[in-house]
């Protein structure tokens, strides 16, 4: 008689469970299937920023503060991103030429410049440095030097910001680099590393690249700590931007303390030092 009424009483006891595990798996398959729409926010940055890995860390910090945007990042030398700014085609850019920075903002093309961070050039070459310019702190020697040994240098050749650096590196030492020595690829900062790997050539790279992709490089840091290879960032509203609020939004929360200290961090656990130093001011 008890297992019989048990049994009864269990029966209605199981169909009600079950019933309601299936409106909680409902439930939760049309929160999953439904998410809150997010809007995207066009970003023109540098290929260094993506190469480096930044993007990687940068892209869920800024998702969890501002789940109302998607950040979509076109990776692009500095003088891509600033024409695609001129054309409207990204609501923000993430660039490192302060001087074109500010001439795209006083030709009203951006609303406004921001410091964002920085850290530096280095000029890299194969361990053997045929140029022997290991050590030198003064970069236009060093330009020099490398020229007069017809060495091989690989530039990025692509109107970045580590180009245009690279090209004020040639002009202060009264060089004009051209000859067979001089490789000017047209490749963002990974590819021209590579090349200048294989090559066992000597090229420009910021040092956050630089670092992430070193154990696959057989290149080593032979300039570096020089006034003329600081390397400054800044984020730019575009004026007129499809989503301006959220280009506003995300030059607002990487210039903020959060966004700050992620950008502290980012290098930290793996290199033992942040690759990237923040100075929003």
């Amino acid at each position: 008689m008890t297992s019989r009424l048990f049994r009864y009483l269990w029966i209605p006891l199981l169909s009600a469970l079950l019933a309601l595990g299936g409106c909680a798996q409902k439930e939760q398959a049309t929160t999953t299937a439904s998410p809150a729409e997010r809007t995207p926010v066009v970003v023109a940055s540098t290929t260094s920023t993506e190469d480096s890995g930044l993007f990687d860390v940068l892209l869920p910090a800024f998702h969890e503060a501002y789940p109302q945007y998607e950040l979509k990042i076109v990776a692009v030398g500095t003088g891509e991103a600033l024409k695609l700014g001129e054309m409207k085609d990204a609501d923000v850019l993430l660039v490192h030429a302060k001087t074109d920075e500010e001439k795209f903002v006083a030709d009203g093309f951006g609303t406004e410049r921001r410091d964002v961070m920085y850290n530096d050039f280095v000029i890299l070459g194969p361990a053997s440095d045929p140029a022997r310019v290991m050590g030198s702190a003064d970069t236009t020697s060093v330009m020099v030097t490398i020229a007069a040994s017809k060495a091989t240098f690989v530039s990025r050749g692509d109107d970045s910001g580590t180009h245009n650096r690279e090209k004020k590196l040639w002009e202060a030492a009264s060089v004009e680099p051209t000859g067979s020595w001089y490789l000017s690829v047209g490749q963002g900062m990974g590819e021209t590393l590579k090349i200048a790997s294989e090559k066992q050539a000597y090229t420009i790279a910021d040092r956050a690249t630089y670092l992430s992709m070193k154990d696959a490089l057989d290149l080593e840091v032979l300039v570096e700590n020089a006034k003329s290879l600081l390397n400054q960032y800044g984020v730019i509203p575009v004026a007129g931007a499809a989503n301006a609020e959220g280009a506003k939004a995300f030059a607002d929360w990487i210039t903020s303390p959060e966004g700050q200290a992620v950008i502290g961090e980012f290098g930290v656990e793996k290199f033992g030092q942040p690759l990237f130093t923040p100075n929003a001011k």
